[in-house]
């Protein structure tokens, strides 16, 4: 990454509960971000209505969407930060992925897009994250491959009392990986 260059990352995290694993991860990524880096939380998507096509034709968006979509088109890149219900994506995310991409002007297309799960099994919420590329290959994203993030028996890698990745190894294989997430972006460029 260039000294000159100021990345700016949106980090959506996937799940609405206040005790998340996925937040606690998401919460610990500023300080393992490189240098030039600044993450920035999303507006928050849980006050979505159910997407609706009748809704979005016959009125505005609501300000809640246009709040997200526009964070997302002012960011150099994506990071979302999910857990997996079902062997999928969460419904609320689901939706506000939904809404956003039927605005004009649709804000994934052309983003540079990093996944990263937690889960307290072994497989560390891989499943959805196959669903979420799949979705963010639609919508035309670049998504950026490897290394994959996948915190598997997270309970035990989180620190429930400060709410951030406790896990040394686990912390540095993300740092490892938002570095060359950082070389991603700049690649890929973006069109804001």
């Amino acid at each position: 990454m260039t000294e000159a260059k100021k990345l700016n990352a949106l980090v959506i995290c996937g799940s609405l509960r206040k005790g998340s694993m996925n937040k606690a991860v998401a919460r610990t990524l500023p300080e393992l971000a490189p240098p030039g880096m600044t993450l920035k939380d999303a507006p928050p998507f849980d006050a979505f209505p159910l997407y609706n096509a009748d809704h979005h034709q016959a009125t505005v968006f609501p300000p809640v969407v246009t709040a997200l979509a526009d964070a997302i088109r002012a960011a150099d890149g994506v990071i979302i930060v999910s857990p997996e219900y079902n062997y999928s994506i969460p419904g609320a995310l689901k939706n506000a992925i939904d809404w956003v991409s039927r605005l004009q002007d649709q804000p994934f297309k052309d983003k540079p897009v990093l996944l990263q799960s937690a889960s307290g099994g072994p497989l560390g919420a891989a499943r959805m994250q196959y669903h979420l590329r799949q979705v963010m290959v639609f919508l035309e994203a670049f998504i950026f491959t490897r290394p994959e993030v996948f915190v598997t028996f997270a309970p035990t890698k989180i620190d429930e009392q400060a709410g951030k990745l406790k896990d040394e190894p686990t912390r540095e294989i993300i740092k490892h990986q938002l570095a060359l997430f950082a070389q991603f972006i700049e690649r890929h460029g973006t069109k804001r």
